[in-house]
């Protein structure tokens, strides 16, 4: 795939007085040229805003035909945006007697570290105009030809350059920042708010959006998160496997990354049982990634997995009506006694713990809950090398995927973390291979901690970062260590409370689940 041209911008000279942008100064390297401004928000909090162009792309807008294939875990039809060799020579033969001229172009599998290598799919598209109207006049035709279709600006393509590129960089020094840096849901994990509105409530410096979480009533309540979170020294979600995660500890004077696991053991006396959850709706795990569940027990993002066998734990951060429905509820005080067993109602008071039991699970809260007998919950979070991850009240957990950085070099484990899968091209493909908007976090040799934002999905405004992409871009910034944060609409950089980006979604800045904020020690 081709790779995004960048050079160094934590290069760029000229540090600006505080909260006021530098002269912005432009470097051309291999027909990319950057301009930046750079501006110290407190001592050791420096933001960056750039602007990539390239004056060779020409991006437009095209008409891309899909593949039918069989979604992999339901075996349902599907379509993808490449197929075999021989479907897109079919294709093309059969749209060229039709009086179209298409254009058929192999595509490779990205830098992923545990996808293949060489040929991915053929894609096959008609055409290039300049508005998207005269691109769909066109898809009319194809369609009448029998083969679905769809339009697409090719300034999405990683085969193609992008002529435009939005980025915001935030550098936080914890060497001379004398603030805090901590993930935050704002007291509350079932509600939504916008990145610029907690920076704003809480007079932070600087502001990201943060991981992944539910957007839907049916996969489970809005704004819980879809992975591991913690907040305050209390882990409020569990991992979706195991997946990168931003840990923040000490206020963020020490930061890494690392692929994170939990696991949470309730016990009763001598029996004990495996809790699957914490904070989400018994039997729906959004992306997946739990022993038992259906189809997979691997994670597998914007998936929604099922199980009729479920544990789950409610802190009282859940400010939200508990999940009804069959099964058992247990009501834990704030020495771990049980306060009452019924079922599954009402709220999680403040100092009290919930746990709800569907299944198998519901069994054994029902043989082992007694009022006024202890169930204590051991909570277990281990990073990639198995070492034993322990929160103190000054530390948090930001979680999403994929790795894009590890110990120096470009390492995605796009497969391993979900995000696309080689056996099913219709699932993740625009996800990771497209340009999309992106927020990612990353850790220099340093240990700055460095927090950025790609605007995209604005054809000729800023067309975003594939995932590889977005790796290398991480890594021409000096990280050793780096992930992908949650993008797509939700990414956003608030400075001072402020927005400096502009969000994709057409109805404006996206409410999130959860944020990373970088605080004033004097706020």
């Amino acid at each position: 795939m081709a790779a995004l041209a960048v050079v160094a911008p934590l290069a760029i000279p000229g540090t600006a007085a505080a909260d006021a942008p530098a002269a912005p100064a432009a470097v051309t390297t291999g027909g990319v040229t950057e301009q930046w401004t750079t501006r110290s928000v407190s001592p050791g909090v420096e933001v960056r805003t750039g602007t990539l162009r390239n004056a060779a792309a020409a991006p437009g807008w095209t008409v891309t035909l899909q593949a039918e294939v069989k979604a992999r875990f339901t075996g349902a039809q599907a379509w993808a945006v490449v197929g075999t060799e021989s479907w897109a020579s079919q294709a093309a033969d059969k749209l060229r007697a039709a009086g179209l001229d298409p254009v058929v172009t192999e595509i490779p599998w990205p830098d992923y570290s545990d996808t293949p290598h060489g040929l991915m799919g053929v894609r096959v598209r008609v055409g290039s105009y300049p508005t998207q109207a005269a691109a769909q006049s066109v898809a009319s035709k194809i369609s009448a030809a029998g083969f679905r279709n769809v339009v697409e600006w090719t300034g999405y393509d990683a085969d193609q350059p992008a002529d435009v590129e939005n980025i915001n960089i935030a550098i936080i020094d914890p060497h001379k920042f004398r603030g805090t840096v901590e993930a935050t849901h704002d007291g509350n994990v079932t509600q939504r708010e916008t990145t610029s509105s907690v920076a704003s409530k809480l007079g932070s410096l600087v502001g990201v959006n943060g991981g992944f979480f539910i957007t839907s009533d049916s996969d489970g309540v809005q704004g819980t998160l879809a992975g591991v979170g913690a907040y305050d020294g209390e882990l409020t979600s569990m991992a979706a496997g195991s997946r990168a995660a931003l840990i923040l500890q000490d206020g963020g004077r020490r930061a890494r990354i690392s692929d994170l696991t939990t696991t949470v053991t309730a016990r009763a006396g001598h029996a004990e049982h495996a809790v699957e959850g914490i904070n989400r709706t018994p039997g729906r795990l959004r992306n997946c990634g739990r022993p038992g569940a259906t189809p997979t027990a691997d994670p597998r993002q914007d998936t929604t997995c099922t199980t009729t066998d479920d544990l789950v734990k409610f802190t009282d951060d859940y400010v939200h009506a508990l999940p009804a429905g069959s099964g058992v509820q247990v009501v834990l005080d704030a020495k771990d006694r049980v306060v009452s067993v019924g079922g599954r109602a009402g709220t999680v008071a403040a100092g009290q713990t919930v746990l709800q039991g569907i299944g198998p699970a519901g069994d054994w809260l029902t043989a082992h809950a007694k009022v006024g007998k202890k169930i204590s919950v051991k909570e277990d979070i281990r990073d990639g090398d198995g070492r034993r991850i322990r929160l103190s009240a000054d530390d948090s957990i930001v979680s999403a995927a994929p790795t894009l950085v590890q110990d120096g070099r470009i390492h995605i484990d796009a497969a391993t973390e979900g995000t696309v899968d080689p056996l099913d091209l219709s699932f993740g493909f625009a996800w990771a291979n497209n340009r999309q908007p992106r927020t990612m976090a990353g850790i220099d040799r340093k240990g700055r901690l460095l927090l950025v934002t790609v605007d995209g999905r604005l054809s000729g405004g800023s067309e975003g970062f594939t995932i590889a992409e977005g790796a290398a871009f991480m890594r021409s910034l000096g990280a050793v260590d780096a992930l992908n944060l949650d993008g797509g609409g939700s990414s956003a950089m608030a400075v001072n409370g402020a927005l400096v980006n502009r969000p994709s979604d057409a109805t404006g800045e996206r409410p999130v689940g959860d944020t990373i904020q970088v605080l004033s020690a004097t706020r």
